[in-house]
């Protein structure tokens, strides 16, 4: 059933993105655990998951009942993966066959979003992210969400000051200011995982670390997956006709066997700085501590400054030099 929020706001949103196997972190999570389960359902550090801090950090924003997860369908081989999948709302866990990278991982939640929601605006939300100012960087994303409620044709990305020249994040180069509100950027580029000797001078331009966290109009993003990328926007026009239909799982099982995996990145967003009167745009968040929890090593360093190094003990690893400033953080 379609719904849409009294007052004429559009509704909020969520999608967090889990669909992912964090192969990188296997053997590290069989070191720590005896099994190699999913890095998103781990609790590295706090009583929590990092799926389950993900969830209670969208939620400062958006009601659970309106957060919508995806999740791959080997996923529900692990007991710790159902248990935490179990608590959600009913009908918010989208399971997809298997992983076939970001691209169909946001839209096939985001078509199961826009049957119920048609005109949300959405944020969008990596599962492997450590987050020290939780409450400020979700004001950041609030903002995201505010300018897409003002103007539908925008696509806000969230990029952080760096506090270190990390070679192997995605850098979003800025482009001129848009106006309100005060900060909000075209973006003019993308640069992914650059030399060592560029980072420098990346940084110094302005350059900001790629969160991936994201507010558009779903009519926006499907418009614009239509353009520059039309076979996979075909494919999921033919899913999205039969959600709620008896036909169904059957269509999703045939399209998921006949696609080819596509990041999300680099067959969509980056493209879009160049298309004519782009819609991309970066809001800078700045006094956030953000990493991206894609290696053993960044990991290690923030455990050991936040006081969970002993969780590592046994596993043979050591922190990153690139990320040993003191972190301040209550992880629950």
């Amino acid at each position: 059933m379609k719904k849409q929020q009294a007052g004429g706001r559009p509704v909020r949103c969520g999608i967090v993105l889990a669909g992912g196997h964090g192969r990188r972190l296997r053997s590290l999570i069989t070191r720590l655990r005896g099994e190699a389960l999913p890095k998103q359902y781990v609790n590295f550090i706090g009583r929590r998951s990092m799926l389950e801090h993900t969830f209670d950090r969208v939620q400062r924003l958006i009601p659970a009942e309106r957060v919508f997860t995806i999740a791959s369908r080997d996923h529900l081989d692990y007991p710790e993966a159902v248990r935490q999948l179990a608590n959600r709302p009913t009908g918010t866990v989208i399971v997809q066959p298997e992983n076939k990278e970001t691209g169909p991982g946001l839209f096939l939640p985001l078509l199961h979003l826009h049957a119920r929601y048609p005109d949300a605006v959405v944020a969008v939300f990596p599962s492997d992210h450590f987050i020290v100012e939780e409450a400020l960087f979700m004001g950041h994303v609030d903002l995201a969400c505010r300018v897409v409620e003002r103007d539908p044709s925008r696509v806000v990305i969230l990029g952080v000051e760096p506090d270190g020249t990390e070679s192997e994040y995605g850098y979003i180069v800025p482009g001129h200011d848009v106006g309100t509100p005060a900060g909000l950027r075209r973006v003019a580029r993308f640069v992914e995982k650059p030399a060592p000797e560029a980072v420098e001078d990346l940084v110094q331009r302005g350059g900001l670390w790629n969160t991936m966290v994201m507010a558009f109009r779903t009519t926006t993003l499907l418009t614009i997956a239509r353009r520059i990328a039309p076979a996979f926007f075909e494919m999921f026009q033919r899913i999205g006709a039969a959600i709620g239909t008896p036909r169904e799982l059957d269509v999703v099982e045939q399209a998921y066997a006949d696609m080819a995996p596509m990041n999300f990145s680099r067959g969509l967003l980056e493209a879009l700085p160049y298309q004519p009167r782009s819609p991309l745009t970066v809001l800078p968040v700045r006094g956030v501590f953000w990493s991206d929890w894609g290696s053993e090593e960044r990991i290690a360093s923030v455990l050991e400054h936040t006081g969970y190094g002993e969780r590592l003990n046994g596993a043979g690893i050591s922190p990153s030099p690139t990320e040993t400033a003191p972190i301040c953080a209550g992880a629950a």
